[in-house]
């Protein structure tokens, strides 16, 4: 089969070119070290923080909240590799001095990391 043709043989033509809006933006990767942000204005003038670096989480156990420091990333249930990076993602779990912390967030998305502590099951 021949790439972007019908079975007929004809040509497929796209409609129209993506919107400004439409585009992806740049692939956002949050390692460990001091704490660094940027912002950006996003669409209808709102302004969007994300974070590049990450040296605390939020940790959320027992209805309260204490900030710790990242220690090293454990494992990231969607990519193996991203975690022999210590690449933060929503989902990814990492060592802190409370425990084992699940990331619950979108770092990219909130210019924070907020995490949930693992309970050690026995």
């Amino acid at each position: 089969m021949r790439k972007g043709r019908k079975i007929t043989g004809g040509r497929y033509v796209k409609s129209r070119k993506k919107k400004l809006h439409e585009l992806p933006g740049q692939r956002r990767i949050i390692k460990i070290g001091e704490e660094k942000r940027k912002s950006k204005r996003v669409r209808g003038g709102n302004i969007k923080t994300f974070l590049l670096r990450a040296k605390y989480v939020n940790v959320n156990s027992d209805g309260k909240t204490k900030k710790v420091e990242i220690k090293n990333v454990l494992e990231t249930p969607s990519n193996r590799f991203l975690a022999r990076q210590n690449i933060i993602t929503k989902g990814t779990i990492v060592e802190t001095e409370l425990g084992k912390v699940k990331i619950t967030n979108r770092p990219t998305q909130e210019g924070m990391v907020n995490g949930v502590l693992i309970k050690n099951e026995k």
